[in-house]
Order: C-alpha cells, then structure tokens, then sequence
C-alpha cells in the first residue's frame, strides 16, 4: 500500500521529499486546494517589474533548521537572492511607537545611547538580568511576556518583545509560550539564574557534539558554506517564494509522486493494517499517513474514531491576519530604508508591521509596501467580515499616518489570511507532547509535521517534515 501526505504546503512537499528520497515507495500527496504552497503565494507583475508577497517573502540561513532548508534548495537547483548583513534591509529594524517612527540599535554601541521609545539605554535592561534572581516557574513555562518583563524590564517587554512576537506569529506576547522562542534561554535562566549567567556558563560548559545534529551525512551544504562565508542575513527566491513549492511539486512529479490538488480528505479512520482516507468520490487504502494540515483541520477528520485526539488538536489556537499589498509607482516616498517597521501592541493600531518590498529587493523603481493587520486583536479591530474595502481603507490610512506618504497607492491587493498562523500559547510543548503520545499510544499509523507542532518559519516547517520522516524509518519496517 502507499504512503500518504495530506496538505501540499510547504510542510507537506517536504515530508513528501523525504518521504520519496528515503523510501522511494508510492506516494501521493492530497491537498484540497487547486494548488500548492498554502500561505506562501506570489502574484507577479512582471510587465511593471514588481510582485506581491501575501505570505513570507525572505527565509533566514541561520543554524540546524537554515541549513536544511538551504540543502533542500541546493538539490532543487533553484536561484536565490542572498542579502548579506551589510545590507539595509538587514541593518535597519523599526518601531513605530509613541507617535513616531523610531530606529533600533544595529550595533554594541546603541546598548549604550538612549533611543526611543526607550527612556533609558538598553544596557540597563542587561544590568537589570544580571541583579535580578531566577524565580522557579510552575509548569515549567510562562508567557514570553512575564519572562521578559522578569529579566529585563516593562519597557522591553513592551517595546522589543512584544512587537517582535507581533511580526513572527502576529500573536500577544502575554499569551505566547517563552519555550515558543527562547527555549534555551528560558532553561539556562532556571538553571544558573539569569539569562546573561546562563548563556556564559551554557557557552563555556557546551559538550563538543555533532554541530548538524547528524543530518548532512556528506557535511554541510555548500549554500550553506557559502552563506557563512558572504554573512547573509536573509535570502529570497528569485521571482518570489512560491517558486520554492512549485519547484518542489515539479521535482517530486518528476520522480513519480502523485501530486492530486483539488483532493480534499472529509475523513480519517485507523486499523491495524493502515489507514483509509476519505475523498469526495472514494476511500483510498494507505500504510501510513503523513500529515501537513493544520491541527484545526485534521481535528475533525479523527474525531469519529479518536475523540480525544481531536480535542487535543482543538486546543492549539489560530489568529487571522489581513495582508494589504501596496503599489507606488516614485521609489523615494520612505524617509527611512530598512526592512520594515513593526508596532507595539501598546499603541493599540490595528497595524501589527509593515514591511518595505522594495527595500529588500529590486522593483523596478517602484515602492511597494506589504501592510500586516489584525492577528490576536483581529475581531477586536475588524469584527465579522470585513469588507476589502474597509479593509483597504484602514491600512491606506495606517501608511499616510505611519510613514507620512501623501499619495495613494496605484495598485494594491487584499489578502484574508483566515486561521493561517497557529498560537504557541502557555503549556504548548506539554501539548505537543500530549498530542503525539497519544498517537504513539494507540499505534496510529500517523505523523503530524507543519507549523502547529515544531515552530512557525519556513525552516522550521520544513526541518518537522525531516524529521518526522526520519522517525518514521526507524519506527517501521519498509
């Protein structure tokens, strides 16, 4: 019998590559939707000389996770457009708080001047961790918020922490787990009483070990080499980052995976000998599924036959989020380049950040601006079906306030991403945990990779997707 994959986003063309460069076994991969990619989308303009991004537009090559990724692209031979940390877009991160746009440090010398929003210089905040004892934490975890605000302060917490929680998973950092972002330096904070203390003592007590944790069986990748060596920040595909899954998909058919879009799955049953999926017009024998689908959409799908699993599925929470894409035909309309500014919940916009397009790469003299909105506060900002107009309007307005642009923008596109961005809240890894122990317990022929269980960004996914596949060849005999 074959393997299946549910969800042909990322995630999913991933679990799929592996699943196809380990066992080389039948495959197909289901996704309900017409085409690949999930959130990541591309809407190109070529004959303008500019594109859209309404999901993640850059992928960072740091570490584990960035190298992986970077193998992957090696082996799918597509072109890419680093941005070392020299560049702008790598250097200049903003807020926009207390009425205006405000430049954070980019270097050891900004710890030491005081720079707004701040009312005092940022190495008092690392003073503030060094005098200030750990406090035992029940349940082993808290909000990323209460950690910050602990060790370095209210203003941190308010002004760095917060804002930084608002562009990663558009998420309140008061609800958000520490173990979501700062998982070691939570624990090296309980274990040696400060975060400075742990990351000395954890730097000079680290054990020599494998630094690719075994995974490049023939050593590093060279993407990743030369990313190293050139200092890139960030990287991103050329002509878009959709071109990263419709790479993949193209790969995959081309040795022999069935790719079925327009294939939703209303249904997911279990016995000894495999699994059964449900479609419109069938039910399909597997040996094992793989699946990328979100914990709110695979809940239902096992709720028949494991109640419980669908309960613990429920529990992760997802946010919705407006994307607005904004065209302006003159190039020099920002006063400031950089990436992008986020704002501080504390401000209470509707804005959660604005990224500048146009800034991280070539557009052909246009200025295009990608505004993100709702998040957490979605309902609290929009209510019940909001207009794309209404829509529009909100985050046209947010830019001319925000970034004092006079004009209107000559082209722009709305996006309501609805449920795109799971919710690591409080107790998420014990959720996790809970989730695929029942799973193990019960001997369901079943993996759970993708966004709701081992972290949000495009690396993360795409490592999930690994690794699940490597547990899987050593759990059954192929």
């Amino acid at each position: 019998m074959p393997t299946a994959v549910l969800g042909a986003g990322i995630s999913g063309l991933s679990a799929g590559f592996y699943l196809l460069r380990r066992f080389c076994k039948p495959l197909t991969i289901y996704e309900a939707s017409p085409r690949v990619g999930g959130w990541i989308r591309t809407e190109w303009h070529k004959d303008r000389g500019f594109l859209f991004e309404s999901g993640p537009r850059t992928i960072r090559p740091k570490g584990l996770a960035g190298a992986n990724t970077l193998q992957l692209i090696e082996e799918l031979k597509l072109p890419i457009k680093p941005i070392p940390r020299s560049h702008v877009a790598a250097k200049n991160r903003m807020l926009y708080a207390k009425g205006q746009v405000c430049m954070l440090p980019n270097s050891a010398k900004g710890l030491f001047r005081t720079v707004p929003p701040f009312t005092k210089p940022l190495y008092r905040a690392l003073l503030h961790d060094l005098v200030t004892g750990s406090t035992p934490i029940k349940n082993e975890d808290e909000s990323i918020y209460n950690f910050a605000q602990r060790r370095f302060g209210k203003e941190i917490a308010d002004y760095g922490i917060s804002p930084m929680i608002c562009g990663i998973c558009a998420g309140d950092a008061r609800e958000i787990s520490v173990r979501f972002l700062m998982e070691s330096l939570f624990e090296n904070e309980q274990k040696y009483g400060g975060v400075l203390k742990g990351a000395l003592y954890a730097r000079f007590n680290k054990k020599v070990d494998d630094s690719n944790g075994g995974i490049f069986a023939k050593g590093e990748p060279e993407l990743y080499k030369q990313a190293v060596k050139e200092k890139w920040a960030m990287y991103g595909v050329a002509d878009g980052l959709e071109q990263l899954p419709r790479a993949m998909r193209k790969y995959l058919g081309e040795h022999d995976v069935n790719v079925q879009l327009s294939s939703k799955c209303s249904n997911l049953t279990f016995s000894g000998d495999g699994a059964r999926i449900s479609l419109r017009d069938a039910e399909v024998p597997v040996r094992h599924v793989v699946s990328a689908l979100p914990a709110h959409q695979l809940a239902p799908l096992v709720k028949a036959q494991h109640p419980s699993l669908s309960a613990q599925l429920l529990d992760i929470p997802y946010v919705d989020v407006v994307v607005v894409n904004m065209q302006y035909s003159s190039n020099n309309l920002l006063k400031h380049n950089g990436f992008g500014l986020l704002v501080p919940p504390v401000e209470k916009l509707p804005v959660l950040g604005v990224i500048f397009d146009s800034c991280c790469f070539d557009m052909a003299g246009n200025t295009i601006l990608t505004v993100m909105m709702g998040g957490r506060w979605f309902d609290q900002w929009f209510g019940n079906q909001p207009s794309q107009k209404k829509l529009r309007d909100i985050a046209q307005q947010h830019v001319q306030k925000i970034l004092q642009i006079k004009e209107d923008p000559i082209f722009s596109r709305v996006h309501m991403l609805h449920k795109c961005i799971p919710q690591y809240t409080v107790g998420h890894k014990r959720r996790v945990e809970g989730i695929r122990k029942y799973i193990k317990d019960y001997k369901l022929p079943l993996s759970l990779c993708g966004a709701a269980y081992d972290g949000v960004g495009i690396n993360d996914v795409i490592l999930s997707a690994r690794r699940q596949v490597e547990q899987l060849s050593l759990a059954t005999k192929y």
